[in-house]
């Protein structure tokens, strides 16, 4: 009852003002306001509590609708994609709705709609002035509808933007909210997303690959260095049991270039996993093959040595 206490109020007041004279006969209210100033504030009135109770009714069947997606649970693709289409078309029809509610309130008023024709009829420089000045909000709402319509990212996707890592917590026709990974808020406009790019990890999938870089001497054992992975990974719930690779991508004078590919669920798990394999890789290392971390070769001639002890 307590969900529908907004609509049922909004629609008993509704009720009244329409049925006003009906049910409160013996109130003249003319004697203080002019008729004419009376009824057009009861129009204004009802056109407001009418626009109120379509808003309302448009978040009931919202919050109806997504309760069928839950977006907590691991694989939350299609639930992200309707949580952000339903989110933002909430938004555009509140925001069509308010626009045509305040634009019947002024028609409704008889000297300003005289001066709106007015303005209608000599709009020229002024239109351009208010065009000028508006171009940078249209342009907001318009990539909000725009990322509505595309869907470049979702709720709760992880992305990278400004040099930042986080998920995206609010969509909204004007501005974005990104959750960073330290809790902080990167609060972005819509127009950022549409003309700078971004990188979202979580585009058609939750699950993601970490890598860990890991710099030795040559004289370290590859396929040693597997089988730990192996075995860690294993001892590990990280792991999603899908990607597991050790390769070598560099050598240089005076070490080699060791790449770990893991993966894992998603981007915070994938996280940990990295800093776990890292860890324990290097700990490993110098265990086992202390002589293997990376070190810097001198070379001397016989020549120099007999000048070094002289």
């Amino acid at each position: 009852m307590k969900k529908y206490l907004r609509l049922l109020i909004g629609i008993a007041i509704l009720i009244v003002l329409i049925l006003f004279n009906h049910l409160f006969p013996f109130l003249d209210l003319s004697e203080y306001i002019a008729d004419d100033v009376l009824t057009t504030l009861r129009k204004s009135l009802v056109i407001v509590f009418i626009s109120l109770i379509i808003i309302e009714i448009v978040r009931i069947l919202k919050k109806r609708l997504l309760k069928r997606y839950d977006i907590s649970k691991e694989d939350n693709l299609k639930s992200r994609k309707l949580h952000t289409q339903i989110n933002l078309l909430e938004k555009v029809i509140v925001f069509v709705i308010v626009i045509i509610a305040v634009g019947l309130i002024l028609m409704s008023i008889e000297g300003i709609r005289e001066i709106g024709i007015g303005i209608f009829a000599s709009a020229g420089v002024a239109g351009i002035i208010i065009g000028l000045s508006a171009q940078k909000i249209v342009g907001t709402l318009l990539a909000g509808i725009q990322i509505a319509i595309t869907q470049p990212f979702r709720v709760d996707d992880a992305v990278v933007v400004e040099n930042e890592w986080g998920w995206i917590e609010e969509i909204n026709l004007t501005y974005i909210v990104v959750r960073i990974w330290d809790k902080r808020r990167l609060v972005l406009p819509t127009s950022y997303f549409i003309e700078k790019p971004f990188q979202n990890w979580t585009r058609t999938s939750a699950d993601i690959l970490g890598t860990v870089f890991i710099y030795t001497d040559y004289t370290i054992s590859f396929e040693a260095l597997r089988k730990e992975l192996t075995r860690l990974l294993n001892s590990t719930d990280l792991w999603d049991k899908k990607v597991n690779v050790l390769q070598v991508t560099d050598s240089k004078e005076s070490n080699v270039e060791i790449r770990l590919l893991v993966s894992a669920k998603d981007s915070p798990t994938t996280w940990d996993l990295r800093v776990f394999i890292r860890e324990k890789m290097i700990e490993f290392i110098q265990k086992n093959y202390p002589e293997s971390l990376p070190r810097t070769r001198v070379s001397l001639e016989d020549s120099k040595i007999k000048d070094l002890k002289d």
